[in-house]
Protein backbone atom coordinates (compact mmCIF):
# COMPACT_ATOMS: atom_id res chain seq x y z
CA UNK A 1 0.00 0.00 0.00
CA UNK A 2 2.70 2.06 0.86
CA UNK A 3 3.95 1.87 -2.70
CA UNK A 4 1.04 2.57 -4.03
CA UNK A 5 0.63 5.45 -1.96
CA UNK A 6 3.94 6.57 -3.52
CA UNK A 7 2.86 5.72 -7.03
CA UNK A 8 -0.47 7.78 -6.51
CA UNK A 9 1.52 11.01 -4.79
CA UNK A 10 4.47 10.81 -7.84
CA UNK A 11 1.39 10.75 -10.42
CA UNK A 12 -0.44 13.67 -8.88
CA UNK A 13 2.87 15.51 -8.74
CA UNK A 14 3.78 14.80 -12.58
CA UNK A 15 0.24 15.84 -13.13
CA UNK A 16 0.11 18.77 -11.47
CA UNK A 17 3.84 20.13 -13.49
CA UNK A 18 2.38 19.36 -16.45
CA UNK A 19 -0.49 21.53 -16.06
CA UNK A 20 1.82 24.47 -15.40
CA UNK A 21 3.99 23.32 -18.04
CA UNK A 22 0.50 23.50 -20.40
CA UNK A 23 -0.47 26.80 -18.40
CA UNK A 24 2.99 28.76 -19.13
CA UNK A 25 3.35 26.94 -22.73
CA UNK A 26 -0.96 28.57 -23.51
CA UNK A 27 0.45 31.98 -21.74
CA UNK A 28 3.59 32.22 -24.13
CA UNK A 29 1.21 31.48 -26.94
CA UNK A 30 -1.19 34.39 -26.20
CA UNK A 31 1.49 36.74 -25.12
CA UNK A 32 2.74 35.99 -28.83
CA UNK A 33 -0.76 36.15 -30.53
CA UNK A 34 -0.81 39.66 -28.11
CA UNK A 35 2.61 40.72 -29.49
CA UNK A 36 1.28 40.26 -33.43
CA UNK A 37 -2.17 41.93 -32.32
CA UNK A 38 -0.23 44.66 -31.12
CA UNK A 39 2.33 45.71 -34.05
CA UNK A 40 -0.67 45.34 -36.04
CA UNK A 41 -2.43 48.20 -34.50
CA UNK A 42 0.39 49.87 -34.04
CA UNK A 43 0.47 49.49 -37.69
CA UNK A 44 -2.71 50.73 -38.61
CA UNK A 45 -2.32 54.10 -36.02
CA UNK A 46 0.92 54.66 -37.06
CA UNK A 47 -0.44 55.04 -40.78
CA UNK A 48 -3.26 57.23 -39.58
CA UNK A 49 -1.01 59.37 -37.98
CA UNK A 50 0.83 59.53 -40.80
CA UNK A 51 -1.81 60.57 -43.14
CA UNK A 52 -3.47 63.35 -40.61
CA UNK A 53 0.14 65.04 -40.50
CA UNK A 54 0.92 64.61 -44.34
CA UNK A 55 -1.79 67.69 -44.78
CA UNK A 56 -2.08 71.42 -43.54
CA UNK A 57 -3.71 71.81 -40.54
CA UNK A 58 -4.27 73.48 -37.54
CA UNK A 59 -1.93 70.33 -35.75
CA UNK A 60 0.64 70.60 -38.39
CA UNK A 61 0.75 74.18 -38.25
CA UNK A 62 1.19 74.11 -34.70
CA UNK A 63 3.52 71.38 -34.86
CA UNK A 64 5.50 73.50 -37.66
CA UNK A 65 5.32 77.24 -35.64
CA UNK A 66 6.97 74.99 -32.39
CA UNK A 67 9.64 72.89 -34.51
CA UNK A 68 10.98 76.32 -36.47
CA UNK A 69 10.70 78.18 -32.99
CA UNK A 70 8.34 80.37 -34.97
CA UNK A 71 6.28 82.57 -32.08
CA UNK A 72 5.20 85.51 -34.82
CA UNK A 73 1.64 83.98 -35.50
CA UNK A 74 0.52 83.17 -31.76
CA UNK A 75 2.47 85.86 -29.97
CA UNK A 76 3.66 83.57 -27.41
CA UNK A 77 6.90 82.84 -26.08
CA UNK A 78 8.52 80.08 -27.77
CA UNK A 79 8.73 77.58 -24.55
CA UNK A 80 4.89 78.26 -24.18
CA UNK A 81 4.42 77.91 -27.72
CA UNK A 82 6.68 74.26 -27.31
CA UNK A 83 4.74 72.99 -24.19
CA UNK A 84 1.19 73.72 -25.96
CA UNK A 85 2.48 71.96 -28.79
CA UNK A 86 3.89 68.65 -26.80
CA UNK A 87 0.33 68.33 -25.19
CA UNK A 88 -1.69 69.14 -28.75
CA UNK A 89 0.05 66.29 -29.86
CA UNK A 90 -0.03 63.92 -27.04
CA UNK A 91 -3.82 64.00 -27.30
CA UNK A 92 -3.84 63.48 -30.99
CA UNK A 93 -1.46 60.19 -31.10
CA UNK A 94 -3.57 59.31 -27.65
CA UNK A 95 -6.45 59.51 -29.57
CA UNK A 96 -5.38 57.37 -32.82
CA UNK A 97 -4.26 54.73 -30.65
CA UNK A 98 -7.36 54.34 -28.73
CA UNK A 99 -9.05 54.18 -32.10
CA UNK A 100 -6.94 51.18 -32.63
CA UNK A 101 -7.63 49.23 -29.11
CA UNK A 102 -4.47 50.24 -27.69
CA UNK A 103 -4.26 51.77 -24.00
CA UNK A 104 0.17 51.18 -23.10
CA UNK A 105 1.81 54.27 -21.87
CA UNK A 106 4.00 55.65 -24.36
CA UNK A 107 5.81 58.56 -25.11
CA UNK A 108 7.28 59.98 -28.55
CA UNK A 109 9.68 62.01 -30.17
CA UNK A 110 9.48 63.90 -32.97
CA UNK A 111 12.85 65.00 -35.25
CA UNK A 112 15.04 65.82 -37.55
CA UNK A 113 18.13 62.39 -37.88
CA UNK A 114 20.26 65.89 -37.58
CA UNK A 115 18.38 66.77 -34.45
CA UNK A 116 18.49 70.39 -35.88
CA UNK A 117 14.22 70.22 -35.05
CA UNK A 118 12.73 67.97 -32.18
CA UNK A 119 9.82 67.83 -30.15
CA UNK A 120 9.44 65.61 -27.08
CA UNK A 121 6.34 64.28 -25.37
CA UNK A 122 5.32 65.72 -21.93
CA UNK A 123 5.57 62.49 -20.32
CA UNK A 124 9.00 60.58 -20.87
CA UNK A 125 9.59 57.07 -19.75
CA UNK A 126 12.27 56.22 -16.94
CA UNK A 127 14.99 55.64 -18.07
CA UNK A 128 15.60 52.30 -16.21
CA UNK A 129 12.55 50.93 -18.54
CA UNK A 130 12.91 48.69 -21.65
CA UNK A 131 11.20 50.51 -23.88
CA UNK A 132 10.02 49.35 -27.52
CA UNK A 133 10.17 52.00 -30.02
CA UNK A 134 8.12 51.74 -33.19
CA UNK A 135 9.95 54.60 -35.96
CA UNK A 136 7.20 56.11 -38.44
CA UNK A 137 8.75 58.61 -41.30
CA UNK A 138 6.34 61.61 -41.50
CA UNK A 139 6.40 63.17 -45.39
CA UNK A 140 4.06 65.42 -46.56
CA UNK A 141 3.31 69.07 -45.03
CA UNK A 142 5.68 69.57 -42.13
CA UNK A 143 8.75 67.59 -43.79
CA UNK A 144 8.18 70.18 -46.77
CA UNK A 145 8.41 73.02 -44.25
CA UNK A 146 11.29 72.10 -42.79
CA UNK A 147 13.13 71.38 -45.75
CA UNK A 148 14.25 67.77 -43.86
CA UNK A 149 13.05 63.98 -43.28
CA UNK A 150 11.16 64.20 -40.46
CA UNK A 151 10.37 60.79 -38.04
CA UNK A 152 8.08 60.16 -35.33
CA UNK A 153 8.88 57.11 -33.09
CA UNK A 154 6.99 56.05 -30.62
CA UNK A 155 8.19 54.46 -27.36
CA UNK A 156 5.99 51.63 -25.20
CA UNK A 157 7.43 50.80 -21.71
CA UNK A 158 7.47 47.28 -20.52
CA UNK A 159 4.78 45.49 -23.33
CA UNK A 160 4.88 42.34 -21.20
CA UNK A 161 3.15 43.32 -18.50
CA UNK A 162 0.88 45.22 -20.58
CA UNK A 163 -0.05 41.93 -22.53
CA UNK A 164 -0.64 40.03 -19.86
CA UNK A 165 -2.85 42.40 -18.59
CA UNK A 166 -4.63 42.09 -21.88
CA UNK A 167 -4.42 38.34 -21.74
CA UNK A 168 -6.69 38.28 -17.76
CA UNK A 169 -9.90 37.67 -19.46
CA UNK A 170 -8.16 34.13 -20.52
CA UNK A 171 -5.52 33.52 -17.83
CA UNK A 172 -7.40 34.11 -14.61
CA UNK A 173 -10.22 31.54 -15.97
CA UNK A 174 -6.84 28.97 -16.89
CA UNK A 175 -5.33 29.55 -13.32
CA UNK A 176 -8.71 28.80 -11.49
CA UNK A 177 -10.03 25.70 -13.56
CA UNK A 178 -5.78 24.34 -12.64
CA UNK A 179 -6.56 24.97 -8.58
CA UNK A 180 -9.68 23.90 -9.18
CA UNK A 181 -8.16 20.46 -10.14
CA UNK A 182 -5.41 20.41 -7.99
CA UNK A 183 -7.74 20.79 -5.06
CA UNK A 184 -9.89 17.91 -6.74
CA UNK A 185 -7.44 15.95 -7.34
CA UNK A 186 -6.18 15.96 -3.52
CA UNK A 187 -10.08 15.61 -2.71
CA UNK A 188 -10.01 12.38 -4.55
CA UNK A 189 -6.75 10.93 -3.47
CA UNK A 190 -7.85 11.78 0.37
CA UNK A 191 -11.18 9.80 0.02
CA UNK A 192 -9.27 7.00 -1.50
CA UNK A 193 -6.91 6.79 1.07
CA UNK A 194 -9.92 6.69 3.53
CA UNK A 195 -11.65 3.76 1.67
CA UNK A 196 -8.40 2.30 1.54
CA UNK A 197 -7.61 2.46 5.29
CA UNK A 198 -11.02 1.14 5.88
CA UNK A 199 -10.67 -1.71 3.51
CA UNK A 200 -7.70 -2.56 4.90
CA UNK A 201 -9.02 -2.63 8.11
CA UNK A 202 -12.48 -4.31 7.28
CA UNK A 203 -10.39 -7.57 5.74
CA UNK A 204 -7.77 -7.50 8.76
CA UNK A 205 -11.24 -7.93 11.00
CA UNK A 206 -12.66 -10.48 8.45
CA UNK A 207 -9.38 -12.56 8.34
CA UNK A 208 -9.09 -12.40 12.15
CA UNK A 209 -12.32 -13.77 12.31
CA UNK A 210 -12.06 -16.54 9.38
CA UNK A 211 -9.32 -18.12 11.13
CA UNK A 212 -10.95 -18.03 14.42
CA UNK A 213 -13.76 -19.68 12.78
CA UNK A 214 -11.50 -22.39 11.25
CA UNK A 215 -10.69 -24.46 14.64
CA UNK A 216 -14.54 -24.88 15.60
CA UNK A 217 -15.71 -25.94 12.49
CA UNK A 218 -12.68 -28.33 11.84
CA UNK A 219 -13.65 -29.39 15.53
CA UNK A 220 -17.21 -29.93 13.38
CA UNK A 221 -16.07 -31.71 10.83
CA UNK A 222 -14.22 -34.29 12.89
CA UNK A 223 -16.91 -34.57 15.27
CA UNK A 224 -19.38 -35.59 12.64
CA UNK A 225 -16.86 -37.96 10.79
CA UNK A 226 -16.71 -39.91 13.84
CA UNK A 227 -20.63 -39.76 14.46
CA UNK A 228 -21.19 -40.85 10.99
CA UNK A 229 -19.20 -44.19 11.54
CA UNK A 230 -20.99 -44.95 15.02
CA UNK A 231 -24.91 -44.20 14.24
CA UNK A 232 -27.86 -46.14 12.77
CA UNK A 233 -27.59 -46.11 8.88
CA UNK A 234 -31.22 -44.45 9.05
CA UNK A 235 -29.60 -41.53 10.72
CA UNK A 236 -26.41 -41.43 8.58
CA UNK A 237 -28.38 -39.05 6.14
CA UNK A 238 -28.67 -36.10 9.00
CA UNK A 239 -25.13 -36.63 9.72
CA UNK A 240 -24.11 -36.87 6.27
CA UNK A 241 -25.86 -33.26 5.83
CA UNK A 242 -24.08 -31.57 8.56
CA UNK A 243 -21.02 -33.08 7.13
CA UNK A 244 -21.68 -31.55 3.68
CA UNK A 245 -22.82 -28.25 5.04
CA UNK A 246 -19.47 -28.08 7.15
CA UNK A 247 -17.28 -28.97 4.27
CA UNK A 248 -19.19 -25.78 2.42
CA UNK A 249 -18.53 -23.51 5.37
CA UNK A 250 -14.56 -24.79 5.18
CA UNK A 251 -15.09 -23.93 1.48
CA UNK A 252 -16.46 -20.64 1.96
CA UNK A 253 -13.97 -19.62 4.94
CA UNK A 254 -10.59 -20.63 2.22
CA UNK A 255 -12.15 -18.29 -0.65
CA UNK A 256 -12.17 -15.48 2.29
CA UNK A 257 -8.65 -15.72 3.14
CA UNK A 258 -7.42 -16.32 -0.47
CA UNK A 259 -9.28 -13.74 -1.86
CA UNK A 260 -8.16 -11.20 0.99
CA UNK A 261 -4.41 -12.28 0.02
CA UNK A 262 -5.20 -11.98 -3.63
CA UNK A 263 -6.50 -8.20 -2.71
CA UNK A 264 -3.14 -7.64 -1.01
CA UNK A 265 -0.52 -9.56 -3.43
CA UNK A 266 -0.05 -11.75 -0.56
CA UNK A 267 -0.18 -14.85 -2.59
CA UNK A 268 1.20 -15.41 -6.19
CA UNK A 269 -0.41 -17.47 -8.27
CA UNK A 270 1.46 -19.65 -9.79
CA UNK A 271 0.81 -21.52 -13.30
CA UNK A 272 1.63 -24.54 -13.99
CA UNK A 273 0.90 -27.12 -16.83
CA UNK A 274 -1.71 -29.06 -15.86
CA UNK A 275 -4.66 -31.23 -18.27
CA UNK A 276 -7.47 -29.74 -16.53
CA UNK A 277 -10.04 -32.79 -17.24
CA UNK A 278 -9.59 -35.07 -14.64
CA UNK A 279 -10.06 -32.17 -12.13
CA UNK A 280 -13.04 -31.02 -13.87
CA UNK A 281 -14.25 -34.84 -13.69
CA UNK A 282 -14.05 -35.64 -9.93
CA UNK A 283 -15.28 -32.14 -9.46
CA UNK A 284 -18.63 -33.06 -11.28
CA UNK A 285 -18.90 -36.18 -9.41
CA UNK A 286 -18.48 -34.35 -6.02
CA UNK A 287 -21.31 -31.99 -6.79
CA UNK A 288 -23.61 -34.48 -8.57
CA UNK A 289 -23.80 -36.11 -4.88
CA UNK A 290 -24.52 -32.82 -3.46
CA UNK A 291 -27.13 -31.86 -6.25
CA UNK A 292 -28.56 -35.02 -5.14
CA UNK A 293 -28.95 -34.39 -1.75
CA UNK A 294 -30.58 -31.31 -2.36
CA UNK A 295 -32.89 -33.07 -4.90
CA UNK A 296 -31.81 -30.87 -7.87
CA UNK A 297 -30.96 -32.32 -11.29
CA UNK A 298 -27.54 -32.34 -12.73
CA UNK A 299 -26.33 -32.91 -15.76
CA UNK A 300 -22.61 -32.56 -17.19
CA UNK A 301 -20.83 -33.19 -20.55
CA UNK A 302 -17.15 -33.09 -21.27
CA UNK A 303 -15.70 -32.97 -24.59
CA UNK A 304 -13.51 -36.05 -24.98
CA UNK A 305 -9.28 -35.37 -24.92
CA UNK A 306 -7.12 -33.50 -22.94
CA UNK A 307 -7.69 -29.95 -21.48
CA UNK A 308 -4.14 -28.50 -21.59
CA UNK A 309 -3.62 -25.12 -19.87
CA UNK A 310 -1.51 -23.11 -17.67
CA UNK A 311 -3.30 -22.99 -13.96
CA UNK A 312 -3.16 -23.52 -10.60
CA UNK A 313 -6.24 -26.49 -10.35
CA UNK A 314 -7.12 -25.86 -6.85
CA UNK A 315 -8.14 -22.34 -7.43
CA UNK A 316 -9.78 -23.04 -10.91
CA UNK A 317 -11.82 -25.71 -9.30
CA UNK A 318 -12.88 -23.19 -6.51
CA UNK A 319 -13.67 -21.03 -9.24
CA UNK A 320 -15.90 -23.42 -10.96
CA UNK A 321 -17.25 -24.92 -7.36
CA UNK A 322 -18.46 -21.36 -6.45
CA UNK A 323 -20.45 -21.19 -9.82
CA UNK A 324 -21.65 -24.26 -9.17
CA UNK A 325 -22.72 -23.40 -5.38
CA UNK A 326 -24.29 -20.28 -6.57
CA UNK A 327 -26.69 -22.12 -9.57
CA UNK A 328 -27.38 -24.62 -6.36
CA UNK A 329 -28.33 -22.12 -4.02
CA UNK A 330 -30.45 -19.55 -6.60
CA UNK A 331 -31.56 -22.51 -8.76
CA UNK A 332 -34.98 -23.01 -7.09
CA UNK A 333 -34.00 -26.70 -7.66
CA UNK A 334 -34.53 -26.81 -11.09
CA UNK A 335 -31.49 -28.56 -13.53
CA UNK A 336 -28.46 -27.50 -13.51
CA UNK A 337 -25.86 -28.13 -16.51
CA UNK A 338 -22.08 -28.02 -16.85
CA UNK A 339 -20.65 -28.02 -20.59
CA UNK A 340 -17.01 -27.71 -21.89
CA UNK A 341 -15.15 -28.09 -24.56
CA UNK A 342 -12.30 -26.77 -26.40
CA UNK A 343 -12.23 -23.94 -29.11
CA UNK A 344 -9.35 -22.79 -31.02
CA UNK A 345 -7.81 -20.77 -28.04
CA UNK A 346 -9.92 -21.60 -25.19
CA UNK A 347 -10.98 -23.93 -22.86
CA UNK A 348 -14.48 -23.49 -22.02
CA UNK A 349 -17.02 -24.16 -19.21
CA UNK A 350 -20.89 -23.32 -19.52
CA UNK A 351 -22.68 -23.35 -16.48
CA UNK A 352 -26.04 -23.19 -16.49
CA UNK A 353 -29.34 -22.62 -14.40
CA UNK A 354 -32.79 -22.07 -14.69
CA UNK A 355 -33.17 -20.31 -11.47
CA UNK A 356 -34.12 -16.72 -10.39
CA UNK A 357 -31.76 -15.01 -12.48
CA UNK A 358 -30.65 -11.56 -12.02
CA UNK A 359 -31.66 -8.13 -13.58
CA UNK A 360 -29.78 -6.10 -16.29
CA UNK A 361 -29.85 -2.63 -13.11
CA UNK A 362 -28.07 -5.28 -11.12
CA UNK A 363 -25.59 -7.63 -13.52
CA UNK A 364 -23.09 -4.57 -13.06
CA UNK A 365 -22.77 -5.28 -9.43
CA UNK A 366 -22.67 -8.73 -8.66
CA UNK A 367 -19.20 -8.93 -9.39
CA UNK A 368 -17.95 -6.13 -6.38
CA UNK A 369 -17.04 -7.46 -2.93
CA UNK A 370 -20.20 -8.13 -0.44
CA UNK A 371 -23.12 -7.37 -2.96
CA UNK A 372 -25.82 -9.30 -2.75
CA UNK A 373 -28.61 -9.15 -4.99
CA UNK A 374 -32.16 -7.64 -3.46
CA UNK A 375 -33.88 -10.54 -4.44
CA UNK A 376 -31.77 -12.92 -2.70
CA UNK A 377 -30.53 -11.12 0.46
CA UNK A 378 -33.51 -12.14 2.79
CA UNK A 379 -34.03 -14.99 1.03
CA UNK A 380 -30.58 -16.84 1.01
CA UNK A 381 -27.57 -17.15 2.72
CA UNK A 382 -24.57 -15.93 1.59
CA UNK A 383 -21.56 -13.42 2.00
CA UNK A 384 -21.55 -11.78 -1.49
CA UNK A 385 -17.90 -12.79 -1.65
CA UNK A 386 -17.97 -16.02 -4.29
CA UNK A 387 -17.97 -14.28 -7.89
CA UNK A 388 -15.63 -11.62 -6.34
CA UNK A 389 -13.45 -14.80 -5.80
CA UNK A 390 -14.43 -15.90 -9.45
CA UNK A 391 -14.05 -13.44 -11.08
CA UNK A 392 -10.17 -12.64 -9.57
CA UNK A 393 -9.35 -16.09 -10.04
CA UNK A 394 -9.98 -16.23 -13.48
CA UNK A 395 -8.27 -12.80 -14.41
CA UNK A 396 -5.27 -14.49 -12.40
CA UNK A 397 -5.23 -17.20 -15.38
CA UNK A 398 -5.66 -14.64 -17.81
CA UNK A 399 -8.86 -15.98 -18.65
CA UNK A 400 -12.46 -14.51 -19.74
CA UNK A 401 -15.38 -14.71 -17.77
CA UNK A 402 -19.17 -14.01 -19.43
CA UNK A 403 -22.37 -13.59 -17.53
CA UNK A 404 -25.67 -14.12 -19.30
CA UNK A 405 -28.82 -13.86 -16.88
CA UNK A 406 -32.63 -13.05 -17.35
CA UNK A 407 -35.21 -12.56 -14.52
CA UNK A 408 -36.94 -15.93 -13.80
CA UNK A 409 -35.27 -17.63 -16.63
CA UNK A 410 -32.33 -18.20 -15.47
CA UNK A 411 -28.19 -18.18 -15.75
CA UNK A 412 -25.70 -18.94 -17.66
CA UNK A 413 -21.60 -18.23 -16.61
CA UNK A 414 -19.29 -18.96 -18.82
CA UNK A 415 -15.44 -19.74 -17.95
CA UNK A 416 -12.76 -19.41 -20.91
CA UNK A 417 -9.62 -20.29 -19.75
CA UNK A 418 -6.48 -19.62 -22.95
CA UNK A 419 -5.29 -23.27 -23.90
CA UNK A 420 -1.77 -24.26 -23.28
CA UNK A 421 -0.03 -23.95 -27.10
Amino acid sequence: MIKNKKGYIIIFIIAVLGLFVVQIQFLRIGLNLARVQFDQQIKDAGTSIQQDLRERNQLTFLLEQALLQDNSYFKTTPDSLTDASRHFFNDFIRHRLTENGITAAYSYRLFTRDSTYYLSSPNSLPSTTEAQTYPFKIEGFLADALNKPLILELQFENLSDYFFFQLNGLTIPALLFMITIIITVIWVLRSFYWQRNVITTTNAFINNLTHELKTPVFSIGLASKMLYERVADRDRPLVQTVRTQTDRLKVHIENVLELAQLEEKKRLIRLEPVDFKPNLEALCASFEAIASLETTPFTYQLQEGSYPILAEAGHLENAVNNLLDNALKYGLAKPIRLVAHKSKRYLEIHITDQGMGVSKAERPKIFKKYYRGAAVLTSKSGYGLGLTYVQQIIKKHKGRLNFESKPNAGTTVTLKIPLQR
